[in-house]
């Protein structure tokens, strides 16, 4: 009997080793597909030729390679608050060994053609994404505001609904100059006087200074030893100096995310003062994702809030290139494929969805604002609706394609100018 007992556990543990070792190969399967597109079915051996920016050509080099998979979901460049351009940062991403690379700057967008250029060249993928800055306030009279950043992730082409989602940003961005105007207020009565001038230096020409120029400032000023100092002393929320900007309702954010096809994440959740307010709210407004992964592991006690409200676990690397110790590295956070499969599986009928209502749209308003649109991030090589349509469609699979009804769109494309 207890043979038999023992000899029918190892016959479960083998199956269930099985069933997983099946799941994960499927979770692979489709990962690959994703980021390899052109050569495994997703659009055809031409499209990489169409668009080199969408999908490069080097792409196909890697696609037979039995290498991880690296993503890195969180980013920044020169264009908010991080120290290398854009194609800087593409360049030290593949350096690294990452594959796919999201490019997150603060309220702003303006870095993502810069690093799609870059990323041809060493035939990565890039994810437009921008981290929106927000504000909770909870319904109750318990607990305090608090500024929240809520990441968000497009397909190639973008938002669906750029110039809504830019006038949310574009407001965001003009109270950071507020905001920064009241902080050196603030360090002057603190007697550490920093110029607006040595400010918009180091922000650069047309970035919306933050708190870490500020710091940056600080430091050059002699006032602290470094931004850490600076930030633990001054500039940390609630801090003496610290000052509010014009921040949106977070459930606002979390809403336009999704309503210009966009999947929508809170990042680092541990930075909170109320992280399970914060998620219970954002989950019944929408939210997508919870970043729950770091260079260090997972975070204890989010994985299971991201469990209760059905929320994807992801991560990234967070990194802005400040050359310090103990900054994590690009790539550098470890995302299993079965947590890419669910990012991936979660976010594709959203960004579909998104690309058929813009390509609809230009179809029925065919106009240079309107192309602009779907265009954003790339040159379109050859002017005709075939090219914008392969190009366009590049990332998705087969069945994807046939969901869209692409003979309706190329159709309708077919009575404009544009496609003759």
């Amino acid at each position: 009997m207890g043979n038999n007992s023992r000899s029918k556990n190892k016959c479960k543990g083998k199956s269930k080793k099985r069933k997983i070792a099946v799941e994960q190969s499927v979770a692979l399967s489709y990962v690959r597909n994703w980021v390899f597109s052109s050569s495994s079915g997703g659009g055809g051996d031409g499209d990489a030729a169409v668009f080199d920016d969408f999908l490069p050509s080097q792409a196909l080099n890697f696609a037979s390679s039995p290498a991880q998979v690296v993503f890195d979901l969180h980013s920044h460049s020169n264009h908010s608050d991080g120290y290398l351009s854009p194609s800087a940062l593409v360049e030290r991403a593949y350096k690294q060994g990452v594959k796919v690379l999201a490019l997150t700057d603060h309220d702003t967008m303006s870095g993502i053609p810069e690093a799609v250029e870059a990323a041809s060249k060493f035939g990565m993928r890039i994810i437009p994404g921008v981290e929106i800055s927000a504000l909770f306030s909870p319904s109750r009279a318990t607990g305090s505001s608090e500024v929240v950043h809520i990441l968000a992730y497009y397909s190639p082409c973008g938002p669906s609904r750029h110039d809504e989602l830019e006038c949310l940003l574009s407001s965001i961005r003009d109270g950071r100059y507020h905001r920064a105007k009241n902080i050196l207020a603030k360090l002057t009565k603190l007697k550490l006087p920093v110029k607006w001038e040595c400010v918009a230096q180091i922000a650069g020409e047309g970035v919306a200074p933050g708190r870490l120029h500020i710091a940056r400032a600080m430091v050059k000023a002699g006032h602290v030893e470094d931004i850490r100092q600076a930030f633990n002393k001054y500039l940390h929320d609630d801090g003496p100096a610290y000052a509010v900007g014009s921040e949106p309702s977070a459930e606002k954010v979390v809403e336009l995310i999704r309503s210009t096809g966009g999947v929508s994440a809170l990042a680092h959740p541990w930075s909170l003062k109320n992280p399970v307010g914060v998620i219970s709210a954002l989950s019944d407004a929408g939210l997508d994702a919870i970043e729950v992964y770091r260079t260090d592991g997972k975070v204890a006690g989010f994985c299971e809030l991201a469990d209760i409200h059905g929320l994807i676990k992801i991560g990234g690397s967070d990194f802005h290139g400040k050359g310090k110790k103990g900054e994590a590295e690009l790539g550098s956070v470890s995302l299993s494929v079965t947590t890419l499969y669910n990012f991936l599986k979660m976010g594709q009928p959203i960004w579909c969805n998104a690309l058929k209502d813009m390509l609809l749209n230009f179809a029925d308003n065919p106009s240079d604002s309107s192309l602009e649109n779907i265009i954003r991030f790339a040159k379109l090589k050859e002017q005709s609706c075939c090219y914008l349509l392969d190009a366009c469609t590049s990332w998705l699979s087969d069945d994807e394609k046939k969901s869209m009804n692409l003979d309706e769109i190329r159709r309708k494309l077919s009575d404009h100018s544009f496609c003759r």
